[in-house]
């Protein structure tokens, strides 16, 4: 056979051919020939408007978001500032939710609630004590898949907490053969100013994780659910509600060889009042990697909390006082610095936690990065 006889066959067959042709004296035969992989894609752009000002008096909130111009959001963060006074108290998260709009939240009936959302909201809210100074920033993280080309929210919400002290655990779980790739939390009302979202995290609604109530580990793969935990102080409320929610593939999504990766990191303190502590964990981290659990992926979202500890293998608990809360969540460089708008190289994710005007004795820093793997376990044909 000629080189250029040869070549010409070649060209014949496309990456996707299933046949392939034999010539053997005086017969043809076809023959099965394998797919040739190809590698599919994943890449995310983060957006952020900037900060919003506010909230300037106390027991109110401020609301903000970031879109998705390109792409679908698969999750989204949020950091907030005291001005100058580092130590400041009173501002505090009170939630961040993916959206139609930009505008209108998911708070109807529990359930699949929206599709292809590009829009995330964030929530900042005062206790007491306010300033001009105070402001909340959002982030959006916008998904582009060759495969995960539809996504859906997922909602669940419960009432409480409305008695001092105590704390209100919501999770939300992605349909059956579906893949979660982010989440959020929301707590109501802003008038009450001790109510705030303390916790936002991956999770698994099966009985090794309570049904929610623990915490995906570092290193577990293909998490399906997103807990909230609604945290309060002093506050009472009768109306108080606390909402979880779990952004997964869309049903007509095939998600075979997709799999998501778990990144945790926990951290003592802080403890101290008027102090504040983040936490950071990547997709590709260093600091796992000296343990043999380095593994890349693209960080499509990322979880915080403000808790007793040991999160991943005990039910959730508070941290040791009523007032400590989140001040931020959201994708960073590695040392813990909010990306900016347009970002393409967001491979962190930072938490950060604030103690209100108590000590708060017992507490923990966690954080989690959510991280897609694509043509996971082997080629796809």
């Amino acid at each position: 056979m000629t080189a250029e006889r040869h070549n010409s066959m070649k060209k014949t067959f496309s990456r996707q051919s299933v046949l392939g042709a034999v010539l053997v004296p005086g017969a043809l035969f076809a023959v099965a020939v394998p797919d040739i992989a190809y590698a599919d894609t994943a890449s995310v752009t983060v957006t952020t408007p900037g900060p919003t000002m506010g909230p300037a008096t106390p027991f109110t909130g401020v609301s903000s978001h970031a879109d998705c111009a390109d792409g679908l959001v698969s999750g989204g963060g949020i950091s907030q500032s005291t001005g100058d006074d580092r130590a400041g108290n009173g501002n505090h998260v009170m939630g961040i939710a993916p959206s139609a709009d930009g505008v209108t939240e998911f708070t109807g009936s529990p359930g699949v609630v929206g599709t292809d959302a590009t829009h995330w909201l964030a929530f900042g809210g005062s206790g007491s004590n306010s300033s001009l100074a105070f402001s909340t920033t959002p982030y959006a993280v916008c998904l582009h898949s060759s495969r995960i080309r539809h996504t859906q929210v997922v909602m669940n919400k419960a009432a409480g907490p409305s008695v001092g002290q105590t704390a209100k655990t919501v999770t939300a779980t992605c349909p059956t053969g579906t893949l979660l790739i982010g989440g959020g939390a929301r707590t109501t009302p802003a008038s009450v100013g001790s109510l705030k979202p303390i916790a936002s995290f991956p999770t698994f609604d099966d009985a090794a994780h309570d049904f929610g109530q623990k915490a995906a580990a570092d290193g577990e793969t293909n998490p399906d659910s997103w807990t909230a935990v609604g945290g309060i102080g002093g506050g009472r409320d009768t109306d108080n509600t606390t909402y979880a929610y779990a952004i997964c593939s869309g049903d007509d999504v095939n998600v075979n060889n997709i799999a998501t990766t778990v990144h945790f990191r926990e951290l003592s303190g802080p403890d101290t009042a008027g102090t504040s502590q983040t936490a950071t964990v990547g997709c590709d981290d260093p600091a796992q990697a000296r343990h043999g659990r380095r593994e890349s992926g693209v960080l499509v979202s990322g979880g915080a909390a403000a808790s007793g500890g040991n999160v991943t293998t005990t039910d959730f608990t508070k941290a040791g006082s009523g007032g400590t809360h989140l001040t931020g969540s959201y994708p960073s460089d590695s040392d813990g610095k909010p990306v900016s708008d347009q970002a393409t190289t967001a491979d962190n994710w930072t938490a950060d936690i604030h103690v209100g005007g108590s000590p708060s004795p017992n507490t923990y820093s966690d954080v989690w990065a959510l991280c897609l793997n694509l043509n996971h376990g082997h080629a796809m044909r």
